[in-house]
């Protein structure tokens, strides 16, 4: 049973959210606050697998509390929700390394659809979010995933890659995952036109 902790200043989208959460089988919500501040506490205290913030909320924002959580390595995925396609919340959700950037009008199968994948160990970026902002920002990808990128650069398959680089097949495809999610694309050629565009790669 995966737990999850929602952190989210509007009370009738919390309680929305909560509802929705628990129909699922293998989740159970087991806090919820409207504000950072006791927001950070409970989740240190409570230790849930996974932390759902609201980008912005009184006393601290989710952006401060997914840094300090990770400053202080406690040990869930974090999911923050936005309204806003900006480029400093984008950076910093990147900085802070966050397992899920999504839009918080999205349909809720697909925030449910995220949390899984996020256990399984992908890192998921609305596209809407990235392709609007994009262009704007620094290098989002790894060092790590842009070694895998240079490898399916030249044409290699997942297998090959992870003969390559020493790691499992599926450590690769999860890393190929995270690279498409942070790029907003859909295969490795788009992926790789646009590192390529931004410099990110050669």
């Amino acid at each position: 049973m995966t737990s999850i902790y929602i952190a989210e200043d509007q009370e009738m989208l919390n309680s929305a959210l909560s509802a929705i959460l628990n129909l699922e089988d293998d989740f159970t919500v087991i806090g919820n606050a409207t504000d950072g501040q006791t927001a950070l506490k409970e989740i240190v205290s409570l230790k849930p697998d996974v932390a759902i913030l609201d980008i912005e909320m009184p006393q601290m924002t989710g952006l401060e509390v997914a840094n300090e959580l990770r400053l202080t390595k406690q040990d869930l995925k974090i999911v923050i929700l936005t309204t806003f396609a900006r480029k400093t919340y984008f950076e910093l959700a990147v900085a802070a390394q966050v397992n899920a950037y999504l839009l918080k009008d999205g349909p809720t199968d697909k925030l449910v659809d995220s949390i899984h994948k996020i256990l399984d160990g992908q890192t998921i970026y609305d596209s809407n979010l990235v392709s609007t902002i994009l262009t704007a920002v620094k290098n989002p990808l790894t060092p790590q995933e842009l070694k895998i990128m240079k490898e399916f650069s030249q044409g290699k398959s997942t297998q090959e890659i992870a003969d390559s680089v020493f790691l499992s097949n599926g450590t690769v495809r999860n890393y190929i995952s995270s690279i498409l999610s942070k790029t907003g694309t859909h295969s490795r050629i788009e992926a790789l036109n646009v590192a390529k565009k931004n410099g990110w790669i050669e």
